[in-house]
């Protein structure tokens, strides 16, 4: 699971390296670092327009910009409707007893 920022493309711009470019289609391209293959930011002039979808983790502050809405829940599995009920651990829990 990914957590996304839209934002203005007149308004977006890359500051350091050069990422590299995926497609499958030709419409919508999916930008990665070209060092470590992590995806950054998308583009999509036909179902987005004039719109960047950068991935929001790769932000410096991620904890700068909360998600406000859920996009794209039609294929939702039906168990993330409920993912904040389950137990949740710092880091890998403990094998049993």
């Amino acid at each position: 699971m990914v957590s996304w920022l839209a934002g203005p493309a007149s308004k977006f711009r890359v500051t350091s390296g050069e990422p590299r470019v995926w497609s499958s289609n030709g419409k919508a391209l999916r930008h990665f670092c070209g060092t470590c293959g992590t995806p950054l930011y998308y583009i999509n002039e036909t179902t987005l327009p004039g719109l960047v979808d950068l991935q929001s983790a790769t932000l410096d502050d991620p904890c700068a910009v909360p998600p406000q809405i859920q996009v794209q829940v039609a294929e939702r599995l039906p168990w993330l409707v409920h993912l904040g009920d389950l137990p949740a651990f710092e880091r890998y829990p403990k094998k049993g007893p």
